[in-house]
């Protein structure tokens, strides 16, 4: 370890010292200026290019072997250089991170290779639109493009072009704008989304041209008619055009999120196998919209592709890592082969097949005869064999057998090809989910050693071999393992283990021969060619190195941009927006990126402007029932918010019902379906996040309800009777219709109490924690705001400092959450989308503690909550559109 540490080192202090490259960041290689000193168009001398290249493969084994690096290279450069990779970049990576592109595109440019660059300019169109008062218009996600859309369309794409263009020749790197004559369109569907195209041409030859004078091909993605009439064409669309026209051995996808993101345990998904596991990723709640749309399009298209042909969707940044690293470091699709399984050997179908694929790549002059003994004895008992199709990786696996509980891996053979389509990694998992506790060897100078570290949970190391296992728990066996393994090494599974008796084969054949060579070094385990460690969606005990986990105390995360799935405009419909929350809810939908408030109702201001309200002009209404059934037979409506008083809202609801569509989200904020077990209750921060992202009902939880749960909750273990919960608002609680509780005359000096037991929220706060709460509550005289002081008795004794650390472990990474050492104030939280939480006072008998809660009840205790619920079911970032969470997003 130290020696490879040391030429790590000595590898990145030539880089540092080197003409024309630097180290920055997370090991990225970026061109330095000194490229650049003579003009503009100041490139890389031949002599330069091949010490560059030498130098840059030295660089690249610091983040991946030597032998990793060296395949990698070979295999991309063992094809024409247009079917190297094409890499899709997205208008927001242009924007936010043209330095990092820049620097990997360089990077790639001066190993040789020349990757075709397609890129689209979605965000900065929306901006631009938006800055000249023009209204975004999407159907079914497509955005409709009429002339002016399409000018403006036009003259961005051609500046976004220049400005990649130009950051490259910045970096000594020749590219060449390709802004037109690749892509031939038809329209989409004219009478529904205007000037959009659907391409029914490639034409390579530009590119290939761009290519034969050592540049790199930039293209936008849009195309036009025959004709030469311009039409907006889908970046991701176009570069999948592109694709099956170049058939590259590489697509990229360059994602600010760097991957697709499991919604269930918050993890980064490694690797997909879409032959195996597109069913059943389909049949996830968390595979919608984008992310949906994504790897349908990406199953579609490597369909027409060879099947070493993989997608990668990545960072820029992780460009190096992806390309060149077994590990690789965003999400990787790939068709693979379905993984048969047969457990007799007249299940095989050819074995005199079978038989050869065994002996394979086997040397020693018994290899034929050995395997066909081994095959004979797995007739008289149980076994395992996994195979793809063309028998390019085959693995046998012998049961536990006797007292053992542990299978063994009897042989793992696979040939270059099936490295190259990843089926190595499918095996493997399907191996582990049948036999979780599994037991296997390998030679200690395998150069795939670490692939098998990676994929073991435990390891022995002895003279000559490594013993490796999964599923073993108990330290009682690890320890007899050890006593085993250290007195028989390999010969522990005694003939059972196929390599294990090919290599005595070989090793009695050479010494019958009595040649002095030297004997190949067997394993469980052929040469790989292209590898993937990846994490199987299906088993969450299956873990390996490529998982993305993050150390937090919190059970239930936030879910951010790296979950979000959705980046298509939500259509909006606001049922009851004349109250305090209705207003508050259209202030955080003006400042959404993603929302379009396209209705509101009020009976009381029907045919009044809206005010407050900047994308678009909108009116009062006074819907009926029935309108919002004909809307939501329209599909006009994606999400509904109801912001009506209790009892009220319900013919709304059944109308949306009514209509059998069955797509739209609804948001309750009354207290009216609470309880109703076919709504999900949505309080983000307690109740399980994927649960309520999944639905499409959610009852938004009441103000005072939402900070005595936050308040309570981590103290549920230790509660030792009855939390009583003194609240008190203001008047802004008791809503806009007169009354004596937000009379400010009548407040003026004064708190008033009411419903002092039974209050609906006393019963809901009991329900939702599952244990019974006394609830008191009261309204004061200033507008918004609530702060509840609440006695808790203990079970047993705890500090102070022992309650508060529960609490910040328990909201740990919660932007909406504060946890406070002094008791809150109301005037701190007023117009804030948060809670606090403090005090903390323990009674000196160590068995009761007084906690401090404050709330906005127009904001998080109604209208930013609601956005909570909307951004997880509509599957955008969780707190997206909150203000000042912008930098807490991801």
């Amino acid at each position: 370890m130290a020696t490879a540490l040391r030429a790590c080192s000595q590898a990145k202090g030539r880089i540092r010292s080197h003409p024309h490259f630097s180290l920055h960041g997370r090991g990225l290689l970026r061109p330095t200026a000194s490229l650049n000193i003579d003009s503009r168009r100041h490139y890389v001398a031949p002599q330069a290019y091949f010490s560059t290249r030498a130098t840059v493969i030295q660089l690249l084994s610091s983040i991946g072997s030597r032998r990793e690096v060296q395949q990698y290279l070979a295999h991309f450069a063992s094809a024409p250089s247009q079917q190297f990779a094409v890499i899709k970049v997205g208008g927001a990576i242009i924007t936010e991170h043209i330095d990092l592109l820049g620097d990997a595109l360089a990077f790639l440019n001066h190993l040789g290779l020349f990757p075709v660059v397609v890129h689209g300019a979605g965000p900065q169109l929306n901006k631009r639109l938006e800055e000249a008062g023009y209204e975004r218009e999407f159907e079914d996600g497509i955005r409709v493009t009429d002339g002016k859309v399409m000018a403006f369309a036009r003259s961005l794409f051609l500046e976004e072009n220049l400005k990649l263009v130009e950051a490259l020749e910045n970096r000594g790197v020749r590219a060449r704008p390709i802004t037109s004559g690749v892509f031939t369109a038809a329209y989409l569907d004219k009478e529904k989304y205007g000037l959009v195209g659907k391409i029914v041409g490639v034409d390579k030859k530009p590119i290939e041209a761009a290519i034969n004078a050592r540049c790199l091909p930039i293209l936008t993605s849009m195309a036009e008619t025959t004709e030469g009439q311009a039409l907006n064409v889908n970046a991701d669309v176009s570069a999948g055009e592109l694709a099956r026209k170049l058939q590259p051995l590489k697509i990229v996808y360059l994602s600010e999120k760097g991957g697709l993101f499991n919604g269930d345990t918050n993890e980064k998904i490694s690797a997909i196998n879409l032959d195996e596991e597109y069913d059943y990723l389909m049949n996830q709640w968390w595979v919608r919209h984008g992310t949906r749309l994504k790897i349908k399009e990406v199953k579609d298209l490597l369909k027409d592709l060879p099947k070493s042909t993989s997608v990668a969707i990545i960072h820029p940044a992780d460009l190096q890592r992806e390309l060149f690293t077994d590990s690789g470091a965003g999400t990787l699709l790939r068709r693979g082969n379905k993984i048969h399984v047969v457990r007799k050997v007249s299940e095989i179908k050819d074995l005199e097949a079978f038989k050869e694929v065994l002996v394979r790549d086997r040397e020693g002059l018994d290899a034929q005869a050995t395997v066909d003994r081994f095959v004979e004895g797995l007739k008289d008992r149980e076994f395992s064999a996994y195979f793809d199709e063309p028998m390019e990786a085959l693995a046998i696996v012998l049961p536990p057998h006797g007292s053992s509980n542990l299978a063994q891996l009897a042989t793992f053979t696979i040939t270059k090809a099936g490295w190259l389509t990843n089926v190595s990694d499918n095996v493997f998992s399907s191996i582990k989910s049948d036999f979780p506790k599994l037991l296997w060897t390998v030679k200690k100078d395998d150069e795939n050693l670490t692939w098998f570290f990676d994929k073991a949970e435990g390891s022995l190391s002895g003279d000559k071999e490594v013993l490796f296992w999964t599923g073993i728990e108990s330290s009682d066996e690890v320890k007899q393992l050890m006593v085993e393994f250290g007195k028989h090494g390999r010969d522990l599974f005694g003939d059972n283990n196929l390599e294990s008796r090919l290599h005595k084969a070989a090793q009695a054949a050479q010494n019958l021969s009595g040649s002095a060579q030297q004997t190949r070094a067997y394993s469980t385990y052929t040469p790989s060619n292209s590898r993937r460690i990846s994490r199987p969606i299906r088993s969450p005990s299956m873990i390996s190195s490529r998982t993305y986990t993050s150390t937090t105390t919190n059970p239930n995360p936030p879910l951010g941009r790296k979950n979000a799935s959705n980046n298509t405009p939500a259509r909006v419909a606001l049922i009851g927006a004349r109250g305090y929350t209705g207003q508050a809810l259209t202030d955080l939908l003006n400042g959404h990126p993603h929302m379009d408030l396209r209705q509101v109702s009020s009976r009381e201001l029907a045919g009044q402007r809206l005010k407050g309200y900047s994308k678009r002009e909108l009116t009062y209404e006074s819907l009926t029932a029935e309108d919002v059934r004909r809307m939501e037979e329209r599909r006009e409506i994606d999400c509904w918010v109801m912001a009506l008083p209790n009892r009220v809202c319900q013919p709304f609801v059944d109308a949306i019902e009514d209509a059998g569509v069955k797509q739209s989200v609804i948001v309750d904020l009354s207290a009216d379906y609470r309880f109703d077990k076919n709504w999900t209750y949505g309080l983000p921060e307690l109740i399980s996040r994927p649960e309520i992202a999944k639905t499409k009902r959610i009852a938004n939880p009441g103000c005072y309800a939402t900070a005595a749960q936050l308040a309570i909750a981590p103290l549920l273990p230790y509660l030792g009777g009855i939390p009583t919960v003194f609240g008190v608002s203001g008047y802004s609680g008791a809503g806009t219709k007169p009354s004596p509780k937000n009379d400010v005359e009548n407040l003026k000096d004064n708190i008033i109490a009411y419903s002092l037991t039974d209050h609906i929220h006393e019963n809901e706060i009991s329900t939702q924690l599952g244990h019974p709460v006394a609830f008191v509550p009261h309204v004061a005289a200033w507008f918004q705001g609530i702060h509840h002081t609440i006695s808790i008795p203990l079970s047993s004794s705890l500090t102070s400092r022992d309650i508060r650390n529960l609490y910040q472990e328990r909201y740990q990474g919660e932007p909406l959450i504060k946890i406070v050492g002094e008791p809150p104030s109301v005037k701190t939280i007023a117009g804030q989308h948060g809670v606090e939480i403090g005090g903390f006072s323990v009674h000196s008998s160590g068995k009761r503690v007084v906690v401090c809660a404050t709330i906005d009840n127009l904001n998080k205790g109604a209208a930013t909550q609601a956005l909570q619920n909307m951004n997880l079911a509509l599957g955008y970032a969780e707190f997206e559109g909150i203000p000042g969470l912008d930098d807490r997003i991801g």
